[in-house]
C-alpha cells in the first residue's frame, strides 16, 4: 500500500549496498548528466584546441585535464550518492566550514588571474575556486538549519542560515563576483521559500537586492561595465558577447559543421563561459535543444521525486540544490544570447574548470542521494499523525 501511495520501493534486509543504490537512485537524471559531461568533452575537442596552442600547450591538453577533472567528478558524484541523508548533511556542514573560511583568506592569499577578481587560489598545477563548493554545502547548512527551527523549542535557524547568507554575499560582491553572490541568495531564498516564508519578507529581499544591485553599479567598474555592455543598444562585434551573438547567428538550426566554427579562435572563454556559443556555431540549434532538455529533465525529476519526500531537511536541500543546478545552468545560456549581463558562470558539467566540475559533481551527488526511493512509513501511521 505505502508504494501505491507513495511510488518507493520498500527496504530489504540486509540488501548489499550498491544493489540497493542501483535500485533506488534516479537512473534517469544520471544518465543524463553522464550526457551533459560526453558532451562537454565533445565540445572541449572543439573549443579549447585554440586556446591551447595560443598558451604553448599540446592541443588537446584543456580537453585531457577536462577528462580528469570530469573523471573524479562522476567518481564524487557517485561516491555522495550513496550517502544516507544524514552522511550528506554531517559532510556539507563540515565543508561549509572549511570552504567558508577559505572563501574570507581570499583577499589574503588569492589571485584573479588577471581577469580582475580574486575567485580563486593558484596551486601551481591546477586552481581552486572556494565559493564554487561552499554553494552547496551552504545550501544543505541552510536547509538543515531551517528544519530544525521547525521543531518544538528548535533553535533560530532561520536567522542563522541568513546571517550566514549575508556573509557568504558580502564576500562574494568584494571579490568582486556578483553572480555567484546573486546565486547563493536565490538559492537561500528558494529554501526559505519552501519552508514557508512570508510573501513580504521575500519581496523585502527582493528589494534589497535591487538596492545593492543600485549600489555596485555606481561603485564598481567592473559591474558598471559589465550592466552597461548588456544594456546598450549596439553590441561591440570585437566584445565576447559580439563573437558569440554572431557564433549563435551563424550556426542556425544544424550548425556549420564539426570543426568549422570560427568564434573560438576568438572568444578567450569560449571553453568556459560561452560554450554554447560553440555548441550553436558548430551543431547549431539542434544540440543546443539537447542541452536544454537534459537540465530540464534533472531539474523536474528531481523536483517531482522531492514532492513525495515527508521529511522536512530532505525537501529542502534538495530543492535548494536543485535550483542551484538548474539556475545556474539557465544563467550561463542566457548570457550566450544577451538575455542577462554576462556574470562569468559555467555551464554544470559541459563548460571546462576543475572546480566547476568537481563541486558540480559533489552537488549532483548530494541531489541524487536526497532524491533516491526511501521507504516512506505506513500509511496508517500518516493517518494517525494527521489526525492527531
Amino acid at each position: 500500500m505505502t508504494e501505491m501511495v507513495y511510488g518507493v520501493v520498500p527496504e530489504r534486509d540486509g540488501e548489499p549496498i550498491l544493489p540497493k543504490w542501483w535500485r533506488t537512485v534516479d537512473r534517469w537524471s544520471m544518465s543524463c548528466v553522464l550526457l551533459l559531461f560526453v558532451i562537454g568533452l565533445l565540445l572541449g575537442l572543439a573549443a579549447s584546441v585554440p586556446l591551447a596552442e595560443r598558451n604553448g600547450f599540446h592541443p588537446f591538453y584543456y580537453v585531457t585535464r577536462q577528462a580528469v577533472f570530469g573523471g573524479a567528478a562522476l567518481v564524487a558524484m557517485w561516491l555522495t550518492s550513496m550517502m544516507s541523508p544524514t552522511m550528506v548533511r554531517r559532510f556539507a556542514v563540515l565543508g561549509f566550514v572549511l570552504f567558508f573560511v577559505a572563501l574570507a583568506l581570499l583577499p589574503l592569499f588569492g589571485t584573479d588571474f588577471g581577469k580582475g577578481a580574486t575567485r580563486w587560489y593558484s596551486l601551481g598545477f591546477a586552481s581552486f575556486q572556494p565559493s564554487e563548493f561552499l554553494k552547496p554545502a551552504f545550501v544543505v547548512t541552510a536547509a538543515w538549519m531551517m528544519a530544525a527551527s521547525r521543531e518544538i523549542n528548535g533553535p533560530p535557524g532561520t536567522l542563522w542560515s541568513f546571517a550566514l547568507c549575508g556573509a557568504i554575499v558580502l564576500m562574494l560582491a568584494l571579490q568582486p563576483d556578483f553572480g555567484q553572490a546573486a546565486l547563493v541568495l536565490f538559492s537561500w531564498g528558494v529554501v526559505y521559500f519552501i519552508a514557508g516564508a512570508p510573501m513580504f519578507l521575500l519581496l523585502a529581499m527582493a528589494g534589497l537586492a535591487v538596492m545593492g544591485g543600485s549600489l555596485a553599479y555606481s561603485n564598481s567598474e567592473h559591474f558598471a561595465r559589465r550592466i552597461d555592455g548588456f544594456l546598450s543598444a549596439e553590441i561591440d562585434p570585437t566584445t565576447q558577447l559580439g563573437y558569440a551573438t554572431n557564433a549563435i547567428r551563424e550556426g542556425g538550426l544544424f550548425g556549420v559543421g564539426v570543426g568549422e566554427g570560427q568564434v573560438k579562435w576568438s572568444l578567450p572563454d569560449a571553453h568556459t563561459d560561452f560554450i554554447v556559443a560553440v555548441a550553436a556555431e558548430e551543431y547549431g540549434l539542434i544540440l543546443v535543444l539537447i542541452i536544454i532538455a537534459l537540465y530540464t529533465i534533472v531539474v523536474l525529476r528531481s523536483l517531482l521525486r522531492l514532492m513525495r519526500e515527508r521529511d522536512l531537511f530532505i525537501r529542502l536541500a534538495g530543492t535548494g540544490l536543485v535550483a542551484i543546478f538548474g539556475v545556474q545552468a539557465m544563467i550561463n545560456m542566457a548570457v550566450a544570447v544577451r538575455l542577462v549581463p554576462a556574470k562569468g558562470m559555467t555551464l554544470p558539467f559541459v563548460s571546462y574548470g576543475g572546480s566547476s566540475l568537481i563541486a558540480g559533481g559533489i552537488a549532483v551527488g548530494m541531489l541524487l542521494a536526497m532524491t533516491r526511493s526511501r521507504p516512506q512509513g505506513e500509511v496508517a501511521e500518516l493517518m494517525r499523525r494527521r489526525a492527531g
